[in-house]
């Protein structure tokens, strides 16, 4: 059996496991907000000052319901809106201190939720997490580059 074939049969199981792993822990975060507004605060640290329209073509919802996100995260404190020196027509929305502060919080707190587990694994599980840690980043910025770009 060739590489490529290997990769073909392994790739709905790997697949099946990355997302289960996922979706458990974004249901296992604090729910002080909706999952659209933590997300949508984490593409604004990951990529800076976005449009409205921009933002909720990434996020996958309206721009109308984006509109109403920004303002009760803008009414929190956490994110803010600015002219873009570019376009004086164009209104960006920008994190704030206290948005960035909420963002590294939040993702250090999954990070240390993911170190407690990783420590209950044997040392043969956790040579072969070592060993995939290339492949997982490359995923992750496979996926960041994917929710960047706005959906048509």
């Amino acid at each position: 059996m060739s590489r490529q074939d290997s990769a073909s049969e392994a790739s709905p199981a790997i697949g099946a496991a990355l997302y289960g792993l996922a979706t458990r822990a974004a249901r296992r975060l604090p729910r002080d907000m909706s999952l659209t507004s933590a997300a949508t605060l984490a593409t604004l640290d990951r990529t800076g000052p976005r449009r409205i329209t921009d933002l909720a073509a990434v996020e996958g919802v309206t721009q109308p319901a984006m509109t109403a996100l920004v303002r009760v995260m803008e009414e929190s404190g956490l994110v803010e809106r600015k002219g873009d020196p570019s376009d004086k027509r164009v209104t960006l929305v920008c994190l704030t201190e206290a948005g960035v502060s909420y963002v590294r919080t939040r993702r250090q707190a999954g990070v240390q939720a993911f170190e407690r587990l990783i420590g209950e694994l044997s040392g043969d599980e956790v040579e072969a997490l070592v060993a995939a840690l290339p492949a997982l980043e490359h995923l992750a910025e496979l996926q960041s580059q994917d929710r960047q770009a706005p959906r048509q």
